[in-house]
C-alpha cells in the first residue's frame, strides 16, 4: 500500500519560507501524480498545487502562484513544496496525496492515498 509522510511544517513569520517534503514508501513514486492540499480551521480542504508523474506539468491555485514551487525527485521518492513570501492566510494543515494517473487535479476526489498532514503556521 502506498504510504505518504509529510514533513517540514512549522511556525514562520510573514514573508518567511518553508519547504515541505512528501516521502512515498511502499511503491515507486513514478506512476503517481502528487498533489498538495491544505485545510485551515473551519474551512474546506483546497488543492494548492500538483505535479504530474514526470514533472512536466504543474498546477497552482491562484493564491499561491509566484510564491510556491512544486518539484519532485522520483529517485528519492520525494515531492517538495517550496513556499516563499508566506502570508498569515497560508496557515493550515498541509497534506500530500497521490493519484494513480499522469493528470493533475485540484479536486481531492481524484486522490486516493493521503499523508497525515503537517502544520504550517504563519504568524508574527
Amino acid at each position: 500500500q502506498l504510504q505518504l509522510v509529510e514533513s517540514g511544517g512549522g511556525l514562520v513569520q510573514p514573508g518567511g519560507s518553508l519547504r515541505l517534503s512528501c516521502v512515498v514508501s511502499g511503491f515507486s513514486l513514478s506512476p503517481y501524480a502528487i498533489g498538495w492540499f491544505r485545510q485551515a480551521p473551519g474551512k474546506e480542504r483546497e488543492g494548492v498545487s500538483c505535479i504530474t508523474t514526470g514533472g512536466s506539468s504543474t498546477y497552482y491555485v491562484d493564491s499561491v502562484k509566484g510564491r510556491f514551487t512544486i518539484s519532485r525527485d522520483n529517485a528519492k521518492k520525494t515531492v517538495y513544496l517550496q513556499m516563499n513570501r508566506l502570508k498569515p492566510e497560508d496557515t493550515a494543515v498541509y497534506y500530500c496525496a497521490a493519484r494513480s494517473s499522469d493528470y493533475c487535479s485540484s479536486s481531492q476526489t481524484y486522490f486516493n492515498s493521503w499523508g497525515q498532514g503537517t502544520q504550517v503556521t504563519v504568524s508574527s
